[in-house]
């Protein structure tokens, strides 16, 4: 069997069973199911590296993506709702003159969310904001409601 050893901190946990891996009978080890192990042994075969480094370096690819998230989650959360309405249409890619008639404010009002936005997300651009939350969902905002990202 193949196995992986990993010092278990409590709160990747919940990340190491979504990536398909079960905690050992004994010591610190997990367990591939064998989907996920086929498919790190093949991609090992064509990388010509150890199953051993090809699962650390998913693993570690895994938890930063994780931690990115969870970095982006948070500026989300620090937006005002206002803020947060801006930047979901934005991400959508209205204009700021479509942003302005459909909140009823004024264009001056939303390039100041905008900014605001930018600042708090550490960003220079619009396209930088849509890049840094590429693969949120905000079809909800689209329809008028406050869906969440």
């Amino acid at each position: 069997m193949f196995y992986i050893m990993f010092l278990v901190i409590k709160r990747f946990k919940a990340l190491l069973l979504h990536l398909g891996l079960r905690r050992g009978e004994r010591m610190r080890l997990f367990e591939l199911d064998e989907p996920l192990h086929a498919a790190v042994t093949r991609l090992a075969e064509e990388e010509r590296r150890l199953p051993e480094e090809v699962t650390s370096d998913l693993l570690a690819a895994g938890l930063a993506q994780r931690q990115r998230r969870g970095y982006l989650v948070q500026r989300w959360d620090s937006l005002s709702v206002r803020e947060q309405q801006v930047a979901a249409l934005t991400c959508l890619l209205y204009t700021n003159r479509q942003i302005a008639a459909r909140l009823g404010i004024a264009e001056e009002t939303v390039k100041t969310h905008v900014k605001n936005a930018l600042i708090k997300f550490g960003v220079h651009g619009k396209g930088e904001l849509r890049k840094a939350l590429d693969g949120w969902d905000f079809s909800g905002w689209d329809g008028g409601g406050q869906g969440a990202a």
